[in-house]
């Protein structure tokens, strides 16, 4: 009984502590960096900061969806998707390091609210719970999309990571479909929405 509790503590001391790994290429490092001003340089940083703590997110509300889902397929795709998001965990941090930036102060904060979010997900039935992960995904790419509008042109390095971390993120969204994702009510993807806002705006400042 206490594996569980003891594997997911030690996963979320990994997420908000300990530097992060990837076992992927880390998207635009061949790319010489970029003369920005102090700034672009401090926007980009902000930005990168942003995107950090959202993986942060992403850690606990995938911890929180396995330990409640029952179906085992279900369980071994939120894993999958759980181990890319660690990779854009590991390509933020670098990124955010590169750009003489830090990350999130409240990342603790974040992640207890979205560990607290996956379980609750989950304890509502599989299909249910695959819809909150299908309709995050969605506006983690909306998100996503946004800040490559916001990122300053010549930042390669940042522009590439963001937009290899939305490809991942759509296919994400398309497995959770595919298992049998139930669409979320509007008023409580209104309410995600509202909760993503707060987090993102800040996360931009602490």
């Amino acid at each position: 009984m206490l594996d569980p509790v003891i594997i997911g503590f030690d996963r979320a001391l990994r997420t908000l502590f300990a530097t992060s790994s990837t076992t992927r290429r880390v998207p635009g490092e061949e790319c010489p960096e970029p003369a920005l001003s102090l700034n672009e340089r401090a926007h980009a940083g902000a930005l990168m900061r942003i995107n950090h703590a959202g993986e942060v997110c992403a850690q606990a509300l995938y911890q929180g969806q396995a330990i409640t889902c029952r179906d085992p397929a279900i369980r071994r795709a939120l894993e999958t998707a759980a181990y890319e998001e660690t990779e854009h965990l590991a390509w933020t941090e670098q990124r955010i390091d590169e750009l003489g930036a830090r990350k999130s102060l409240l990342n603790p904060l974040w992640y207890l609210g979205a560990l607290s979010l996956g379980v609750f997900a989950g304890k509502l039935g599989d299909a249910t719970n695959l819809g909150f992960l299908a309709a995050t995904e969605r506006q983690v790419e909306a998100h996503l999309n946004h800040h490559l509008s916001e990122l300053p042109v010549d930042d390669v390095k940042s522009r590439a990571i963001v937009h290899q971390m939305k490809l991942d993120e759509i296919s994400h969204a398309e497995t959770a479909v595919r298992l049998g994702a139930r669409e979320l009510p509007p008023q409580v993807v209104a309410v995600m929405r509202l909760a993503a806002g707060l987090m993102t705006r800040t996360a931009y400042y602490v």
